[in-house]
């Protein structure tokens, strides 16, 4: 058994309330991404902020469902969140090392109801963007220390159960924002956009609020030189008394990270060379799953089986509900079946998926993207479609969160979780601008382009990442010895506790 089977292993009600409350910091950034979609596909909304893209959109003459209607400037504005989210996130890496988790997270929370005001209220372009610029750094800072906090408050035996509450707040938060969407574009006046952006304060209130009840983590008390303070708190989120080698780990690994005055050139080092590259590399693979394409298509198709005006709430409906579903799977899953099968069994799923549902687009809407439908095929795809979403919210949705954040000692915790969130934006930005115009260039060939990718991180996760369930997140250094190939790069005298022997490959 790991050595966190010395500590505590069941939950207090202290510590569900505490994640429940950080897992809100998810609640925004998924009602962010449900929101934008569908207010920039508002007739209104194009029509005030947006006028020469509006017209050339009511212009368009392509039936091509692969061409839609591309505008660099529109999709820009929309990204622009995630580029503001890369650069605060590294700002936000200092906040929580020196002040705390949940300062950190109450600043993103502030900053982000202070942009969804401003949205609501917006009477022109630079108002819109100025609000947008404001919720990006919200999300910075939230998605920077959320999943540390939940990875440090919870006990090592359930660390991924309650860290991917984060995952369930991101699709719950997507789910309502798509039917608010829905409702608001209903409003006569053409002022339902307003609402969809202001209606952004209420997750943000949630955080903002939330985070000044919480208390902070044990190990970001004793870095700070609290230790008196970390072990009462230790002592009640973990419902006993005697906590001795939990909080002596923790002061262990507090003494290595207080030598340490430079952790973004220490994390350079090469005895975290894996950390490095796999929290890197899983939040990029993470964007080039294809979720994108999946999610582009499913109204497209509801719309050919029959559903009419009613196929993108009917969409958003049934993938909202298999994507909250099959998070709360996962949720049940990541601490019993562990990490690595959810990401391998999804991959499987994803890649069977987007293989079948290319090879039937080809079939339905050929080359030229507008040839002869043929309804009976649609259902199909749209099985696939279902599956897919599943195969997604089950593993690379929460566990690209989860992973990276549980991974990193705590000398460069702050910093290594900035790097997962700077490639997760980074990358969530560059796939948006470019989603379009390489649809429309690549055809249904842009299904097998991003099976392709889903094949190498399937390969990348069999190899190269080893199993963390259960391990304490102060004792990870031993997983990495024990691995076949990275632990060339860690020495006996890099390795923090040494009562984890199994191995984990």
């Amino acid at each position: 058994m790991p050595a966190g089977g010395q500590y505590p292993g069941r939950i207090t009600w202290s510590v569900i309330i505490a994640c429940c409350v950080a897992s809100s910091g998810g609640l925004i950034f998924g009602y962010d991404i449900g929101i934008s979609g569908g207010v920039t596909s508002m007739d209104s909304f194009l029509s005030k902020f947006f006028p020469s893209v509006y017209h050339l959109e009511e212009n368009s003459t392509s039936s091509s469902q692969y061409c839609k209607f591309d505008s660099q400037l529109l999709t820009l504005f929309t990204s622009s969140l995630y580029l503001a989210a890369l650069v605060s996130s590294f700002v936000a890496a200092t906040v929580t090392r020196k002040y705390g988790r949940k300062w950190s997270m109450f600043l993103g929370g502030l900053t982000f109801l202070v942009g969804a005001v401003i949205n609501g209220l917006a009477v022109n372009v630079f108002m819109l963007i100025l609000g947008r610029v404001l919720l990006g750094i919200g999300v910075g800072f939230a998605n920077q220390s959320a999943p540390v906090y939940l990875s440090e408050i919870a006990p090592a035996m359930h660390r991924g159960t309650l860290n991917i509450g984060f995952q369930l707040m991101v699709t719950i938060g997507i789910f309502v924002a798509n039917l608010i969407n829905y409702g608001t574009a209903q409003i006569p006046g053409g002022w339902g956009w307003r609402l969809s952006l202001g209606l952004a304060a209420v997750p943000a209130l949630i955080i903002t609020i939330g985070s000044l009840l919480l208390p902070e983590t044990p190990n970001s008390l004793v870095e700070r030189g609290k230790n008196d303070q970390a072990k009462r708190i230790l002592v009640k989120i973990r419902g006993v008394t005697d906590v001795h080698p939990e909080y002596e780990e923790i002061v262990a690994a507090c003494d290595e990270a207080r030598a340490i005055d430079h952790p973004w050139s220490n994390i350079l080092k090469s005895k975290y060379r894996p950390q490095l590259i796999i929290s890197s590399l899983i939040p990029i693979f993470q964007q080039l799953t294809g979720i994108n394409v999946i999610m582009f298509y499913a109204p497209v198709l509801f719309k050919i089986i029959g559903f009419g005006s009613n196929a993108s709430l009917l969409s958003a409906v049934i993938t909202g509900i298999i994507n909250v579903g099959a998070t709360v799977v996962s949720i049940l899953l990541v601490d019993r079946a562990g990490r690595r099968p959810l990401f391998l069994g999804g991959g499987i799923g994803m890649f069977l998926c987007q293989v079948s549902v290319g090879a039937l687009i080809d079939i339905l809407f050929g080359v030229s993207g507008a040839g002869t439908v043929i309804k009976k095929l649609a259902a199909p795809v749209l099985f696939f479609i279902c599956i897919y979403v599943a195969a997604f919210a089950c593993s690379w949705g929460p566990l690209g969160w989860l992973v990276p954040s549980e991974i990193f000692p705590l000398e460069i915790r702050s910093a290594g979780q900035s790097i997962t969130v700077s490639m997760n934006m980074l990358f969530t930005f560059a796939i948006g601008q470019a989603f379009l115009s390489m649809l429309c260039h690549m055809k249904f060939g842009l299904f097998y382009f991003f099976s392709g990718w889903v094949i190498i991180m399937t390969l990348f996760i069999l190899f190269f990442v080893p199993e963390t369930k259960n391990v304490p997140i102060e004792e990870m250094m031993i997983v990495w010895s024990n691995h076949w190939f990275w632990n060339r790069y860690i020495a006996d005298e890099d390795i923090i506790g040494n009562r984890y022997s199994n191995n984990n490959m």
